[in-house]
C-alpha cells in the first residue's frame, strides 16, 4: 500500500469519527432526543399542523360553509353580464366625442338626476356638452343602460373586492355571505343585487363601500 492512500484512508476514517461525535445543533445542552423525533423535533407519525401556514388561508376554510358559498358564486358570469352595459355606454360616449369633434381622450362623467334625466359633466364647451347631453337623454337604450350599471356595478365593485380579499388572506365578509343563499339557483346577479340593494340602505358605508345618498356615475377615460 503506498504511502498516498494510507493518508487518504486514515484522513476518511478520521473524518468519520468528527462526524459521529459532532454534538446536536438542533438540542439545548444537557437535553436528549426522545425517541421517534425527526430532525425538525416533530414525531415522524404526527403531521404537520395545518396551522403552521401564516400567509395562505387555513384548511379549516374548506370545511366553512360560508367560504364555499363564495367559492362557488359566478363572478365570471356576472362581470360578463354586465360588459356588454359598460361596452355599450362607452361606445356611445365615444362616438359622441367624434361627432362634435371633441378630443377623444376627454375625460366625461354622465349620471342620473332625482328626476332621471341623463347629466355630463367634463371639461368641454357648455353648448356641446347641452347638445350631447341632449342626444343622451333622447336616447332610451343609453338611458336603460345606464340605469342597469348604477346598481349592476356597485354590486359588482362589492363582490369582487371581498372575494380578492377572501382569497388571498382568507377574510370573510360577513355582508357578502348574507346575500347568498345556500342555493346557486337562487344566486343570479338579479337576486344578489336585489340584496344588496336592500341591505346597502341600513349597512354602514365601511361595509358596503357605498351610502344609499351617493348617486352613481360613470366615468369616461378617467383613472380611479
Amino acid at each position: 500500500m503506498s504511502l498516498l492512500t494510507s493518508l487518504l484512508q486514515a484522513s476518511t476514517r478520521f473524518q468519520q469519527a468528527m462526524d459521529n461525535r459532532a454534538p446536536r445543533t438542533d438540542v439545548p445542552a444537557g437535553k436528549t432526543v426522545p425517541a421517534g423525533k425527526t430532525n425538525e423535533g416533530a414525531t415522524a407519525s404526527e403531521p404537520q399542523s395545518s396551522t403552521d401556514d401564516r400567509f395562505t388561508p387555513s384548511q379549516w376554510q374548506d370545511r366553512n360553509p360560508a367560504s364555499q358559498k363564495t367559492r362557488q358564486l359566478p363572478l365570471t358570469q356576472y362581470k360578463q353580464t354586465v360588459a356588454q352595459d359598460l361596452s355599450y355606454v362607452r361606445e356611445t360616449l365615444r362616438h359622441k366625442l367624434a361627432e362634435y369633434n371633441v378630443h377623444p381622450a376627454t375625460a366625461l362623467s354622465v349620471s342620473k338626476s332625482e328626476q332621471g334625466s341623463i347629466q355630463l359633466d367634463g371639461k368641454i364647451p357648455d353648448q356641446v356638452r347641452e347638445r350631447i347631453q341632449q342626444d343622451l337623454n333622447n336616447n332610451r337604450g343609453f338611458g336603460e343602460a345606464l340605469s342597469r350599471l348604477s346598481v349592476t356595478e356597485p354590486t359588482l365593485h362589492f363582490m369582487d373586492n371581498a372575494l380578492k380579499l377572501n382569497q388571498a388572506y382568507g377574510v370573510n365578509n360577513s355582508l357578502l355571505d348574507s346575500l347568498l343563499s345556500e342555493n346557486q339557483q337562487f344566486n343570479g346577479l338579479q337576486d344578489v343585487i336585489h340584496r344588496y340593494d336592500s341591505l346597502r340602505r341600513t349597512a354602514t358605508p365601511a361595509e358596503t363601500g357605498i351610502t344609499a345618498q351617493q348617486r352613481y356615475a360613470f366615468s369616461l377615460n378617467t383613472r380611479a
